[in-house]
């Protein structure tokens, strides 16, 4: 595009060089109120800057220079979005930069694709994707639960921040507001999400350290839960009030299976018939269906397997071990256990999880190894290399332990007295 006469000139000394004249620089009255033309044309300010009015009367800043002998064209702003002002600080810093050795041009295209990358490198951004990656492992109701616990709780604050950037002291803010909420547990549990979160940033280069590691001790702990549970030496007198209480057999059979097995509540409740094998006297819980989504083996007991097969006698139509008996799509009551133990008078001193405390204390104090019984009550494992072993981890130890706790369960009924250190012998 050929320059117009009188149009396009040079600075010279605080004025301009028009090709009819000596004119000052570049106003911006003349700026606003340059009309279109049929053909784009220019208008010059100084120092290579001009204003390109385009025939849509769209007016575009544009600064030419020259790099490695190249002429180049940077585009600095909009007209009126950027004040002829604007535009001039914006063409000198560019020319220090041009003085400094660097391409402008070239400058502007990094910094453009380092905004993008800053766009996918902001703390929601990573959450998701390490949500996606995990997902496959979760049940769909702890998947959800974990990507609302983030949004409810931290994207607000944190979200559109780089996750490289995130400090502790701003995690700690974040986390602070649960605890005004006195949401102690969710606070916790937020906490180590994003751990997680900031260690797969880690991982795939996208940030450099983990600043939840900063904040140990200083999240207010809530108060640890202790469910109630009998000792050892009172189990006889509690089976046989429950067997006196009137119960149903279904209930009375669920807690039978509930202490041979020492599984969470949920997890009996919710028993499918197609996870057991009788041949292999063996119950596989499914991830979906496990507090920490990770298949769990259960190896049966003679006394165990006995007790399943009495119930497929009252039960066995239906999918379900133990069915609501209002509606026997769902499982049974979660309370229906719990309520039965209240009928036999032990109403604040036992309940149905503490049928695993009663199992893991005592097998503990009879010898048996810490890591066989964490396994059996399928305990996590922080380290995430044995956890994928886990299912089957210790699992000839524990087929042996399971029957070992049946016969001392047994004993205990007729009478014996349990002996520390005889691993699960009854004398």
């Amino acid at each position: 595009m050929r320059l117009q006469p009188g149009v396009l000139g040079e600075r010279w000394g605080g004025t301009e060089v028009w090709g009819g004249g000596i004119k000052v620089a570049l106003t911006d009255t003349a700026v606003r109120n340059a009309k279109p033309k049929p053909k784009p044309y220019k208008i010059a300010d100084a120092g290579g800057m001009y204003v390109l009015v385009a025939p849509s009367g769209a007016k575009y800043w544009r600064w030419k220079y020259r790099f490695a002998g190249r002429e180049k064209v940077l585009a600095i702003g909009v007209y009126p979005i950027t004040k002829l002002a604007d535009a001039r600080v914006v063409r000198d810093a560019a020319r220090r930069q041009l003085t400094e050795g660097g391409d402008p041009s070239a400058a502007r295209k990094a910094h453009r694709v380092a905004a993008r990358v800053r766009g996918k490198n902001t703390f929601e951004a990573l959450a998701r994707e390490w949500h996606g990656k995990m997902v496959h492992a979760w049940s769909p109701g702890h998947a959800d639960k974990v990507l609302a616990s983030l949004a409810d709780n931290v994207f607000q604050e944190l979200g559109s921040r780089p996750i490289d950037e995130i400090t502790p002291l701003e995690l700690l803010a974040t986390l602070r507001k649960m605890e005004r909420r006195n949401a102690l547990e969710q606070a916790r549990k937020v906490k180590q999400r994003c751990g997680m979160i900031f260690r797969y940033a880690v991982a795939i280069g996208r940030a450099e350290r983990d600043p939840s590691q900063d904040l140990r001790g200083a999240l207010k702990t809530r108060k640890v839960r202790h469910y109630p549970s009998i000792p050892f030496s009172e189990l006889p007198a509690l089976l046989d009030a429950i067997d006196q209480s009137g119960a149903a057999l279904q209930t009375r059979l669920a807690i039978e299976a509930l202490l041979y097995c020492f599984v969470r509540t949920n997890e009996l409740r919710g028993a499918r018939w197609d996870e057991f094998d009788f041949d292999a006297a063996t119950w596989r819980i499914p991830p979906e269906r496990m507090k920490m989504a990770e298949q769990h083996i259960v190896p049966l007991s003679r006394q165990a397997v006995a007790v399943f097969k009495q119930l497929g006698k009252i039960n066995g139509a239906g999918s379900l071990v133990f069915p609501n008996q209002v509606d026997h799509s769902r499982p049974m009551s979660e309370n229906t256990i719990l309520f039965a133990i209240h009928d036999a008078g032990f109403k604040g001193r036992m309940c149905g999880h503490g049928f695993r405390h009663l199992a893991s204390t005592t097998l503990n104090e009879v010898g048996w190894p810490p890591d066989v019984i964490e396994r059996q009550l399928s305990h996590s494992d922080t380290n995430q290399v044995r956890r994928a072993y886990n299912a089957a981890q210790y699992l000839p130890e524990r087929r042996r332990m399971m029957q070992a706790w049946a016969d001392l369960v047994d004993a205990a009924r007729d009478g014996a007295k349990v002996i520390p250190g005889r691993f699960g012998k009854a004398a």
